[in-house]
């Protein structure tokens, strides 16, 4: 790591982070998705859509995680 983020105390360096990851957020068309990762949620969305399934509760999938930990 640098050794100037080092002397940052980590409160303002996690601070700095989150500061950082809002901008990027709040900037959606930075990254435009790309014609493969459209096409990809186009599936997806079409799969959805025919299945009518509306997936897992987020309970289900969290105990699965910590099961697996």
């Amino acid at each position: 790591m640098n050794i100037a983020l080092q002397e940052i105390p980590v409160e303002e360096r996690i601070r700095m982070v989150e500061d950082i990851w809002d901008s990027i957020a709040n900037d959606q068309k930075a990254l435009p998705l790309s014609a493969e990762q459209r096409a990809l949620l186009d599936q997806r969305l079409d799969a959805y859509e025919t299945d009518g399934k509306s997936g897992r509760l987020l309970a289900d999938v969290l105990a699965d995680i910590k099961r697996k930990l």
